[in-house]
């Protein structure tokens, strides 16, 4: 739709934000009228109409089996469109129309917006089904007659009130129409049940809506008095209700077609499972994230008796090897820290790209300096925790052999993410510049225990390939390629 407003109409931006408003809202109008709705607006010359919108109904059959965005039509061609720009009234005239042996009737609502108008909905119902209708149906046709009368003055969609319509109730999930005192004067099957699940035994007919509602919610006191308010349609508003162990989902429409609150329309649904199942998966996603804080506790508490191990060690290499296992021990506990302050199985890992950096920096002999470049991105947690401890590895083994006592020097980390697709990498190269490879090194045949652990975790467990070069000056350079999730 922005496309089109931009390239065809002289239509500014907050005129263009009135109309996303009311697209976001025109399903309700749509399943109240049993009809298809296009968006036409004139062109910038004003000698056209350009069809920027559409929807059809979920209660009814469409009158239009192709989809009309970005239709021209000229002026004169559909004169109800002409009379309701150039009147700004709403125009019902006219015989209908045979499309495809359908036979089809059309009305012509203006879209206005601080007394100008912006464009016309084409209103287009499907007679082909047309019989006697039912309550529920007169009351959906009546609903969407006053809707029709706001949308034409200019005073629906409710400015500020953005409704997420995937949440948000719909006309089918359950409806109830109040007289301007708040009494019910119909309420749809759906919309009884609902009530039913909250507690109610009677009908829900000539009672006041909100007075019923906070009887049946299990507050007191001042939120009853708000309740009251909310769910008798006073102002626009969307609001749950708990209660007998069910929960429902209200939404409040004043209707004023004529400036005039005569009533309102409520819509609502039973959301008792959903709610159920969202309380089920935040009781789920706590466990994990403390399953993970104690995993992080006891890999600490390791690393700690590790420690306390090596301290009283007489054997220098024997003190060096358990000091490279509590590094490996607290590069597992970075990664499962960082998992249990997140709400799912995915890590920025740039963040601990930097603590395991600043971690191995400390073992540097020398003036040693360690940084990194470029980003890792989102992983997903199976990535990230060997991906930590391969890297915990290469930078280990950078820091022990690539610099003498007190010699400076610089280990760089840079990281590259592919394009966003199924076979994105994630490409990260390690380089320094210290006394480079022995003479004959072979790193996929080196019996160190360190690159042993990074072939077996690239290769293995990521799926990936690994290799150590000559630097293009002096010392080496480690090349990582290793397959990635697509960033979400």
């Amino acid at each position: 739709m922005n496309d089109l407003v931009r390239q065809h109409t002289a239509l500014s931006d907050s005129d263009l934000e009135w109309l996303h408003l009311l697209v976001s809202e025109w399903q309700l109008l749509s399943d109240l009228s049993f009809a298809d709705l296009v968006l036409w607006v004139p062109t910038l010359d004003g000698t056209r109409y350009v069809s920027v919108a559409q929807m059809r109904p979920n209660t009814g059959p469409t009158s239009y089996q192709d989809d009309m965005v970005g239709h021209l039509v000229p002026r004169g061609r559909r004169p109800l469109l002409d009379a309701a720009l150039d009147e700004g009234r709403i125009v019902r005239e006219g015989d209908p129309e045979w499309r495809e042996e359908v036979p089809v009737r059309v009305e012509s609502i203006p879209v206005r917006r601080e007394g100008r108008v912006l464009g016309v909905i084409a209103r287009n119902t499907n007679l082909l089904t047309v019989r006697t209708p039912s309550r529920l149906e007169l009351t959906y046709l009546q609903s969407a007659s006053d809707l029709a009368q706001m949308i034409a003055a200019g005073s629906f969609p409710f400015p500020g009130e953005q409704v997420d319509m995937d949440s948000s109730p719909r006309a089918g999930d359950g409806l109830v129409r109040l007289d301007a005192e708040g009494i019910v004067q119909y309420a749809s099957p759906n919309a009884l049940s609902a009530y039913h699940r909250l507690g109610l035994a009677a009908d829900l007919v000539g009672q006041h809506l909100g007075q019923i509602t906070a009887e049946l919610a299990p507050s007191r006191g001042p939120v009853d008095e708000a309740l009251v308010t909310l769910a008798s349609g006073y102002a626009p508003r969307e609001f749950e209700v708990e209660g007998n162990g069910g929960v429902i989902q209200l939404r409040a429409i004043p209707l004023k077609p004529k400036g005039t609150r005569i009533g309102s329309l409520v819509l609502l649904r039973d959301v008792t499972e959903l709610r159920r199942r969202e309380r089920e998966l935040i009781t789920k996603d706590a466990t994990i994230r403390e399953i993970h804080h104690r995993v992080k506790n006891n890999l600490q508490t390791v690393a700690a008796l590790l420690r306390l191990q090596s301290r009283r060690m007489d054997s220098e290499s024997g003190r060096e090897a358990l000091n490279e296992a509590v590094r490996r021990v607290g590069s597992i506990a970075i990664v499962h820290e960082t998992l249990s302050q997140n709400l799912d199985e995915r890590v920025e890992f740039d963040e601990i790209a930097d603590r395991v950096i600043a971690m191995v920096a400390e073992i540097s002999p020398g003036k040693v300096t360690c940084r990194r470049t470029g980003r890792f991105g989102i992983l997903d947690a199976e990535v990230a925790t060997p991906l930590s401890m391969v890297l915990t590895e290469i930078l280990q083994n950078a820091l022990e052999h690539a610099f003498s006592q007190g010699e400076q020097g610089t280990v760089e980390v840079a990281a590259v993410r592919g394009e966003p697709r199924a076979d994105a990498r994630l490409l990260i190269t390690v380089q320094d510049d210290g006394c480079g490879l022995p003479e004959g090194f072979d790193p996929q045949r080196a019996g160190n225990l360190g690159l042993q652990i990074v072939r077996t975790l690239v290769e293995g467990e990521l799926g990936g390939s690994f290799d150590m070069l000559p630097g293009a000056g002096r010392g080496t350079k480690v090349v990582l390629d290793i397959p990635v999730q697509p960033q979400k």
